[in-house]
């Protein structure tokens, strides 16, 4: 195992510095790395993911390249204007109901992001849970409105049963992500109706074959989206985006462009909003100047035991 650690652009997700782990098996290296606050239990399938690709245990793929959104994260609307024209996509996802920003810093951001794209371009917005059914109603009007129109509205409140109630109340589409990678039976979104768009990330859920059942069996239109890792973490969400029968939305696979700093000799970064389906190399150089501290390597070395101790209690 390998640890790194890399700079963010934008602080995101709460975060400056992204730490991750590699782990090499027969066909290269997998990425594992799931966020520092998170136990055993949720690392785990972040470890069955990393596993899968360093055994090279992927489908064929069914298309040589994936279309990709710019995100964007929650800054001011100058910066998000930038960040859209520099990420060369004809779609972004914005970062939206984040803690001590406002509907109105909201609803700027979005405006700044239209002006960037244009009038043909697509726009989508997270929430990540932080609305409640009421205020999730009234924003989504009036993000709607600063957009120019909304794609969709990703995972606008916590619940699934607060999804559905959104949805029978708003005409925007809306995207469940965390109530399906976060919830004990991710087909409660299937079977109360609660959304219009599956949003499957790689990692989280178990790896990419883990990803094509899911997708099969809960029937909804799919986008793949990152868990803002490198490019080798990056590349297990194209071989799932790749390997879909049916891809009708531009997925949340750009987000390298977060990074300060890759690991790998060509950086899966959009051409004309696209990514090309293809493995990334490890480059040796970009590793030993991107390894973490070694106390850093010692915590991801406790943690990956704590991970393997899980598996054994489960077999015992």
């Amino acid at each position: 195992m390998r640890v790194w650690s890399i700079p963010m652009r934008t602080r995101f997700r709460g975060i400056s510095v992204r730490e991750g782990a590699l782990i090499e098996g027969p066909a290269g290296w997998g990425e594992w790395s799931p966020f520092l606050e998170y136990p055993p239990d949720v690392a785990e399938p972040w470890l069955r993911c990393a596993e899968e690709a360093a055994a090279g245990d992927w489908p064929e793929p069914r298309r040589d390249r994936i279309p990709v959104n710019v995100t964007v994260p929650a800054v001011a609307p100058d910066h998000a204007h930038r960040i859209t024209r520099a990420g060369g996509c004809r779609t972004a996802k914005v970062k939206v109901a984040e803690p001590g920003r406002t509907l109105a810093e909201d609803e700027a951001r979005l405006a700044a992001v239209r002006d960037a794209l244009g009038p043909d371009g697509a726009i989508r917005v997270d929430a990540n849970g932080g609305w409640d059914v009421d205020a999730a109603v009234a924003a989504i009007g009036r993000l709607d409105r600063a957009a120019g129109g909304l794609e969709y509205v990703e995972q606008p409140c916590a619940t699934v049963e607060e999804l559905a109630a959104v949805r029978r109340r708003v005409d925007v589409p809306i995207a469940a992500d965390e109530s399906i990678r976060r919830a004990a039976d991710p087909y409660r979104v299937r079977d109360l109706e609660a959304a219009d768009v599956a949003v499957l990330k790689v990692q989280p859920l178990g790896g990419v074959r883990a990803c094509l059942r899911i997708a099969e069996d809960i029937g909804l239109p799919v986008v793949v989206s990152s868990a803002l890792e490198t490019s080798l973490g990056i590349a297990a969400g194209v071989a799932l985006a790749a390997a879909l029968p049916e891809l009708p939305y531009a997925c949340g696979l750009a987000t390298v462009q977060l990074l300060t700093d890759d690991l790998v000799v060509e950086p899966l970064l959009p051409v004309d909003g696209f990514l090309p389906v293809t493995r990334p190399v490890l480059d040796p150089e970009a590793l030993a100047r991107l390894t973490a501290a070694p106390d850093r390597v010692a915590d991801w070395e406790r943690r990956l035991g704590e991970v393997h101790a899980l598996g054994q209690d489960r077999l015992s």
